[in-house]
């Protein structure tokens, strides 16, 4: 047996542009950070090289990733509830979607673009610090609530 490697008659002149045939229309993926506006982020065609479409889908991935933060701290299912059950399902149910979420904002800075690493950055950020006000607010109203 042979150890070389046999392409069966691939023409050589097809490995020029990485084996890939790209007509002018279509956009190159990269593989290493860009910055830019043509992008492919998500879905095919979006956003197309459009600069509001662009800022569209950076304010998307922002939102997406905030929505990560928040929805991880769903609140916890309580005892003696009359259905637990239900309330499982329903943390069930956000938990899928806040998976959803995040699987979507991976898929999102895949594209490799800057702007949309940005996005996502930023996104989880303000997420964050949302989750983390709130938390703050509430520990806070309990310290200073009344003891009866």
């Amino acid at each position: 047996m042979s150890q070389g490697h046999d392409h069966d008659g691939m023409d050589p002149g097809s490995m020029s542009d990485g084996g890939m045939h790209m007509s002018p229309s279509d956009m190159m993926m990269h593989t290493s950070f860009y910055w830019g506006k043509d992008a492919i982020i998500l879905f095919s065609g979006w956003p197309n090289g459009s600069l509001g479409m662009y800022i569209l889908a950076f304010f998307c991935v922002f939102l997406l990733a905030a929505a990560i933060e928040i929805f991880s701290v769903s609140p916890t299912a309580k005892t003696g509830t009359d259905n637990p059950r239900a309330g499982a399902l329903i943390q069930t149910c956000v938990y899928a979607v806040r998976v959803c979420f995040a699987y979507m904002v991976m898929l999102a800075v895949m594209s490799f673009n800057l702007g949309i690493f940005i996005a996502a950055v930023a996104g989880h950020t303000v997420g964050f610090f949302l989750v983390k006000v709130r938390a703050l607010a509430i520990a806070s109203q309990i310290e200073t609530a009344p003891k009866v």
